[in-house]
């Protein structure tokens, strides 16, 4: 089947039009048949006028694009990588999508998904008050989550941990300690005392990724650690310096779902457990992390629901029933219609691109 030249691309900057105000950037590809295919990627809290994603876009990704001949999504790589991993996220997704609503394809099938359901899980930043921690645990247990995310930083670790596993035994927990240990002797007895406790993984857990430290610590703790991972390189790196044994998939960080996709199967193959996260507030990242997590070795709980009781911007929203997303396996592409009306209402800044 002949695949259309690409012929447009837009990008919009939106943001919720209440509460928290997450802002993502969303483009469109169009092919020269007039389909569309959409991605996502989040503003950076505070960054002016969309962040360097919206430059990269702009000035260096859409423009290589436009009247490019391609075959399949993983030929637009070279235009990806023009400009960072976030905005080569948007564009990927985008054409993913654009390619398989043209061959009737779901994505999660196209990716090479076999899962026809997502089991979910939540996160958990930082508080004061640790004694309404396990309380916040009950309430992500009651909306259906079995596993936590919760962001450890020095100060507020063990203590918190200690919280959660004795008010849930059965909890499966994260710690995502966000680069913030060292290896000093007094960070890494906070680590080993985590380690205690049965978690799934200790995420992030020295500044610059060190991949040597996390092997370190990998050999001193029976919990997995998840080094932070952006990009396959650092992947092969980590598994042959067996640094650790978990391996969190975030669309943005990688690029999208061609190099997420190619990661995941070094993991697999390698005997790491996977889990994934989308992108952005607007259900297009997330519908595309639920496709990613439809692949075999994603065999944790991924962070893939829209938070509950916004606005809608794609139809059926992507919303967690009892802990479980279904897997869009009817409908071609993301599975999802696009509120293209609602998102061109919002936006505070739009660009054309096109033949």
């Amino acid at each position: 089947m002949r695949v259309p030249r690409i012929h447009g691309c837009d990008a919009f900057r939106v943001a919720m039009p209440r509460g928290r105000r997450p802002e993502s950037i969303l483009v469109r590809i169009e092919g020269e048949d007039g389909a569309n295919g959409w991605g996502e990627v989040a503003v950076p809290k505070g960054a002016d006028g969309g962040g360097p994603a919206w430059a990269d876009i702009e000035e260096r990704m859409g423009p290589a694009l436009i009247g490019l001949d391609w075959d399949r999504p993983e030929d637009v790589s070279a235009a990806a990588d023009l400009g960072s991993h976030g905005a080569a996220a948007a564009i990927d997704v985008a054409c993913w999508d654009l390619w398989c609503r043209g061959r009737g394809l779901p994505l999660a099938h196209a990716l090479g998904g076999t899962r026809t359901s997502i089991v979910t899980g939540a996160r958990m930043p930082p508080e004061p008050i640790l004694d309404t921690v396990a309380g916040r645990a009950n309430r992500a247990i009651g909306a259906g989550h079995t596993r936590v995310t919760l962001e450890v930083r020095p100060g507020w670790d063990i203590e918190p941990v200690r919280a959660i596993r004795q008010a849930y035994p059965a909890l499966a927990i994260v710690a995502d300690a966000g680069h913030a240990y060292a290896e000093t002797p007094e960070h890494l007895a906070v680590l080993e005392g985590m380690d205690a406790y049965g978690l799934v993984a200790i995420e992030r857990p020295f500044a610059g990724g060190d991949l040597g430290a996390c092997a370190r610590l990998q050999r001193r703790v029976g919990t997995a650690v998840a080094p932070d991972v952006g990009d396959l390189d650092t992947l092969d790196a980590a598994i042959s310096l067996e640094a650790g044994r978990a391996l969190h998939l975030r669309l943005d960080r990688m690029g999208g779902l061609t190099a997420a996709r190619s990661a995941h199967d070094l993991a697999y193959a390698a005997g790491w457990d996977v889990w994934c996260s989308g992108t952005g507030a607007f259900g297009i990242g997330q519908a595309a992390a639920v496709a990613l997590a439809a692949l075999p070795g994603c065999t944790l709980p991924s962070d893939v629901s829209d938070p509950a009781g916004g606005p809608v911007f794609v139809t059926p929203p992507v919303r967690s029933s009892g802990g479980v997303v279904g897997v869009p396996l009817t409908q071609p592409g993301l599975g999802h219609e696009i509120d293209e009306a609602r998102i061109d209402r919002l936006a505070t800044r739009r660009m054309r691109l096109s033949v």
